[in-house]
């Protein structure tokens, strides 16, 4: 099992490296680059930008030459009319662009390694910083909703197995089509309506993880509030990820108890529910455990950024769009790496998982990655 685990781990490298250097040069090719933002914003044209100009005054921008945030063609860039040259070329050297792609992607790759993620265009602050501050919000969505999404789902796909074709697997059949069938930001929106001050009843807060006198609370009081700010967001997340969940449990039980050797165990008199919960559970789990890491990924880096936009959770899924927005790149390719690393760490924890489960799998004489 160590030859496997170290396999996954190097196999890592490649896939790390492929998957930055096809977002690079997809980025590099996207319009509205932060030099031509901070442009637009001199010209009027943009949205605001809280940006310091590195210790750039009004007198750099004179009557002159049409500017564009490419290196190589700095006139197709209408923002940048009547605005000085060497101001342009200012800009693009405190944003590094003054740099080849290709040596600005090997310094990038070369710092990502020591986890120097660098800082953001639009603040003071290291990537690793703005990341530590947003990411309670998105741990706190991501593992209480994978939690209690679990929790619900496996036992109602076991019910709805053992009672297939009942008045309960009907009527809780229909249930689930409901939840999936409904977007979670749908059913956010209904909860703020009715339950947030909407237009009902104002039940719940509908902003920030927690109130903001939470410090002055005593410890049980400060966990009370902070589920309290959680109940809404994660019910909505909830209601759309476990019904996924509970179909997948329940099909893989209809599958193994029609196998034979749960037959042949019913048949040597063996209690139903030793055979449910002693054999039938620890095979049929495998595929449920298989899917946890890719749930909790979608979880936490993208099922929640219209969660966290609806009520006002201040975390990473935010935190990544305004990046890909205003196109903040340091943020934008830090948050990536982190987050792919990351999302291969979990899905090698989901094969570890596998074999705890059932002994019967052996890494280690597996020929993939």
């Amino acid at each position: 099992m160590i030859g496997y685990i170290l396999k996954r781990i190097l196999f890592m490298v490649p896939t790390l490296f492929g998957i930055m250097l096809i977002n690079f040069i997809i980025i590099q090719a996207a319009p509205g680059g932060p030099v031509q933002q901070i442009l637009s914003k001199m010209r009027g044209q943009g949205s605001d930008i809280d940006m310091r100009f590195g210790g750039a005054d009004d007198s750099m921008i004179m009557g002159g030459t049409n500017s564009s945030f490419s290196n190589d063609n700095m006139s197709n860039y209408k923002g940048a009319q009547g605005i000085d040259p060497a101001f342009i070329k200012e800009l693009e050297k405190q944003f590094g662009f003054d740099k080849p792609a290709h040596k600005r992607f090997y310094l990038m790759v070369k710092n990502y390694l020591t986890f120097d993620f660098g800082k953001s265009y639009f603040s003071d602050q290291t990537v690793f910083s703005l990341v530590a501050e947003k990411l309670p919000v998105s741990i706190s969505l991501g593992l209480w909703t994978t939690f209690f999404v679990y929790l619900i789902s496996i036992p109602l796909g076991v019910a709805k197995a053992v009672r297939d074709g009942t008045q309960f697997d009907i009527w809780t059949s229909a249930l689930v089509i409901i939840a999936y069938a409904v977007p979670s930001f749908l059913f956010a929106l209904f909860l703020i309506i009715v339950f947030a001050g909407g237009s009902f009843f104002s039940f719940f807060p509908l902003r920030g993880l927690v109130s903001d006198y939470h410090d002055q609370l005593s410890w049980f009081e400060q966990i009370k509030d902070y589920f309290w700010h959680l109940t809404l967001p994660l019910t909505a997340m909830i209601m759309s990820g476990f019904a996924k969940l509970t179909l997948l449990t329940k099909n893989s039980f209809l599958e193994e108890i029609n196998k034979q050797y749960v037959v042949t165990a019913r048949a040597k008199g063996a209690p139903k529910r030793r055979v449910l919960y002693n054999h039938v559970f620890r095979n049929a789990m495998l595929i449920v455990i298989a899917g946890f890491p890719s749930a909790f990924i979608a979880v936490l880096f993208t099922s929640s950024l219209l969660i966290e936009v609806l009520f006002s959770l201040d975390g990473l899924g935010l935190l990544g769009f305004e990046a890909a927005l205003s196109r903040n790149y340091p943020v934008m390719f830090g948050t990536l790496y982190m987050f792919t690393l990351l999302g291969m760490v979990l899905h090698l924890l989901g094969d570890l998982c596998y074999m705890l489960v059932d002994r019967r799998i052996d890494l280690s004489a597996s020929r993939g990655h």
